[in-house]
């Protein structure tokens, strides 16, 4: 019986190995978005990005998904992770080539939510 409380105790022990848990107040927030937005960007016409509501992926340092979210209409979202560095990238939007995601790294430290922007290439040019 005393090692089947072991054995136990032990599996729950190597279970909360895992990835680590989110805290509250520590993850990532920002904008999801896509530019350019013009073919040619002026001084006095300026062409900034436009928000885009998307799914996207965030991936740890071996590549493992951790977490899934779809930003808002205005492209903002809010996510908690556990501290920690990882590879955020949206899904594709729609049937086409574009807009074409691009990964971005970040960093989470303790206690913060750290701001990115998540980018896709419009393909404007």
């Amino acid at each position: 019986m005393t090692s089947r409380i072991v054995s136990f105790a032990l599996a729950l022990t190597m279970a909360a190995c895992g990835t680590p848990a989110a805290q509250p107040g520590t993850g990532i927030q920002g904008t999801v978005q896509a530019g350019p937005t013009c073919p040619v960007e002026r001084i006095n016409s300026p062409c900034p990005p436009r928000p885009l509501a998307a799914t996207v992926v965030v991936r740890d340092g071996s590549g493992s998904e951790v977490s899934r979210f779809h930003s808002g209409a205005d492209g903002h979202f809010k996510v908690e992770l556990a501290p920690g560095s990882y590879t955020v990238v949206g899904l594709n939007v729609g049937t086409g080539f574009l807009p074409r995601p691009i990964p971005t790294s970040v960093t989470v430290t303790p206690g913060n939510y750290t701001m990115i922007n998540v980018e896709y290439d419009s393909g404007i040019r």
